[in-house]
């Protein structure tokens, strides 16, 4: 569950406590906890996740989610529609509360570039399995070269680029990030400076 870079500062200072959604089912549960943004080490905890209709949204759910009236959230969201081709999705209104920062240990692992040849062997290992598992063939290096040569690019750009749907790319993106290869930013990814120092490694090889 992602938010603006602009949207940290008034999360913690606990200013912003709704968010709305368009999901065609919820992307978020209660209880659950997420980071704010990708480059941002603070939490929040889900604390409601409803479905409503947009004559719902209040005033007050308005500012609670930093916008200036209902017709600005709806605003906001027909914007965000349109970037993920989801207009007609169902509306949803989450609450949370801001718990503190936790240091993504994904980012972390993404710093570390010291590469022994062990380690680089086992990475080949673990994406060549990737390939393997995968209906549309070999998928991890291209990716990796996609995201490299084109940072901070939509995620519907680039599954369009390689033939796949949107949601399948994300989801094997997510797997790049869990190996520290790949950061999300705001709008798309950039390679972490693992991901640059593997990708490098792969192409020598």
């Amino acid at each position: 569950m992602q938010f603006r870079r602009q949207d940290v500062e008034p999360i913690t200072c606990g200013d912003v406590t709704l968010s709305f959604r368009r999901w065609r089912r919820p992307q978020a549960r209660v209880g659950a906890q997420y980071r704010v943004f990708g480059g941002s080490d603070a939490m929040i905890e889900v604390t409601a996740v409803e479905q409503i209709s947009p004559d719902e949204i209040s005033q007050t759910d308005a500012e609670a989610s930093g916008a200036t009236s209902p017709s600005d959230v709806l605003a906001q969201i027909a914007q965000s529609a349109r970037r993920n081709a989801d207009p007609t999705a169902p509306l949803y209104r989450i609450a949370f509360r801001y718990i503190g920062e936790q240091r993504d240990p994904r980012l972390s692992l993404g710093e570390d570039t010291e590469l022994g040849e062990s380690e680089l062997t086992e990475l080949r290992d673990r994406l060549a399995g990737m390939d393997r598992r995968s209906k549309r063939g070999a998928w991890t290096r291209p990716t990796l070269q996609a995201i490299a040569e084109q940072p901070g690019r939509r995620a519907p750009d680039l599954a369009e680029q390689q033939s796949v749907e949107v949601k399948r790319f994300k989801a094997d993106v997510r797997k790049l990030k869990a190996l520290g290869l790949t950061i999300s930013l705001e709008v798309g990814y950039q390679l972490s400076p693992r991901g640059q120092a593997v990708l490098e490694k792969l192409d020598q090889s």
